[in-house]
């Protein structure tokens, strides 16, 4: 794991799909700094409130159904930024439903290969899945 910010990202997905909090955490960052927000949370900082956070999830619902729809990248030597619209199957009173999620995946290059270092989730609306996918640009 580690070669690419992309199979770093995928791994993240699996982890939260599976609810393996093992495999999740393997793909962030060794750093007291790292940090994660949850749609509507607050800040939560360093590995161990990381994975407590994700571990209080997991053991309400076993793990997350989340998938990434749309994932636009930045990505340079020792750093990647991915902005992922996530679509998350939710339970409601009516039946099964799903929503969106807009999130920022920040990755560094660390000397253990490529790792997340920030994950901000944010609730989506109804239009962010109208805006697909952009044509690369060419900067002059």
């Amino acid at each position: 794991m580690g070669g690419t910010p992309d199979e770093v990202e995928s791994a993240f997905y699996e982890a939260l799909q599976r609810g393996d909090i093992d495999q999740l955490m393997s793909c962030w960052a060794d750093e007291d700094d790292i940090a994660c927000i949850h749609p509507g949370g607050g800040r939560i900082i360093g590995p161990g409130a990381i994975r407590a956070s994700f571990e209080a999830m997991f053991a309400h619902s076993g793990s997350i159904p989340v998938s990434p729809e749309q994932i636009r990248r930045v990505d340079s030597l020792a750093s990647a930024v991915h902005h992922v619209l996530e679509k998350v199957e939710i339970h409601t009173p009516e039946g099964p439903g799903s929503a969106h999620v807009l999130a920022t995946n920040v990755y560094h290059k660390t000397p253990q290969g490529w790792r997340m270092v920030v994950h901000h989730a944010s609730p989506g609306t109804p239009d962010d899945t109208a805006n697909g996918p952009l044509a690369p640009q060419v900067l002059h």
